[in-house]
């Protein structure tokens, strides 16, 4: 059994004691976060290698930065997105993991969000999108168990937001938006979560302001995308609220899977 769990913490450094205590309780086999905001080098390494991780980092100073976190030998395949040489933004890490003689494929993805939706930065989220769709297609020729996990800022349906009206023009929840990760998931790839749980109104994500979280008047868009192989392995998803209720938390909370492997 592997537990793989997905997390934006909204900058390491500072959420580093909520990151510690959740990885000695929950101790997911492998971690993906987003949103480190920091560097490399000033990723707070030593108190995560202290419970046991390896540790795959793509960083960058002050904005975005994934990783992956992992309790088994792990070989990193690639630190960046491949279609876009000029993108330097840190985005994507994938890697093999090996729990005993098998192997899992697990990328840590932190896509664009896109907003303004009138400016540049919404046809970069859709180009983005458009690139993982296609190395998502190559990856799944290798037929194999692959975890595609991060915060995808897509809320996929009405079902994933508080408000459908409200949020209907917002990038995450454009027609554009969904469409494009329809067409991921439309390769043959399960989402986690939603493979076992129907009810809607299920959040992963709360702003800060206007009492989001106390009122439960949030977004599903951090999601756990599986291979056909990974899919059949799995046993029990579900997003943890726990992390959410600390004091200065990240707007954003864990989501995980647990693939009988």
């Amino acid at each position: 059994m592997i537990r793989v769990a997905t997390w934006n913490v909204n900058s390491v450094r500072s959420r580093i004691g909520h990151l510690v205590a959740w990885l000695k309780s929950f101790h997911p086999d492998v971690a993906l976060l987003q949103e480190l905001k920091c560097t490399v080098d000033g990723f707070p390494r030593l108190e995560v290698e202290d419970l046991g991780y390896n540790l795959a980092i793509v960083g960058q100073k002050t904005y975005n930065g994934v990783a992956i976190l992992s309790r088994h030998p792990m070989t990193v395949e690639a630190e960046r997105l491949l279609g876009a040489a000029e993108d330097e933004q840190a985005r994507y890490v994938e890697a093999l993991v090996q729990p005993g003689k098998k192997v899992v494929r697990v990328a840590s993805i932190y896509l664009p969000n896109g907003n303004p939706a009138d400016s540049e930065k919404f046809p970069y989220k859709l180009a983005w999108l458009e690139r993982l769709r296609r190395h998502a297609k190559s990856l799944l020729n290798h037929e194999e168990p692959l975890v595609l996990g991060g915060d995808y800022n897509v809320a996929p349906t009405d079902d994933d937001v508080y408000d459908p009206v409200g949020w209907k023009d917002d990038a995450l929840c454009r027609p554009e938006t969904r469409g494009a990760f329809r067409r991921i998931v439309n390769l043959g790839l399960v989402d986690a979560y939603r493979a076992l749980h129907s009810e809607p109104h299920r959040y992963t994500f709360w702003d800060y302001q206007a009492g989001r979280w106390q009122k439960d008047e949030g977004l599903r868009i951090d999601h756990l995308l599986l291979s056909p192989q990974a899919a059949d392995l799995l046993t029990a998803a579900d997003i943890d609220r726990g992390p959410r209720k600390q004091e200065k938390p990240s707007d954003h909370t864990p989501v995980w899977c647990e693939l009988d492997l």
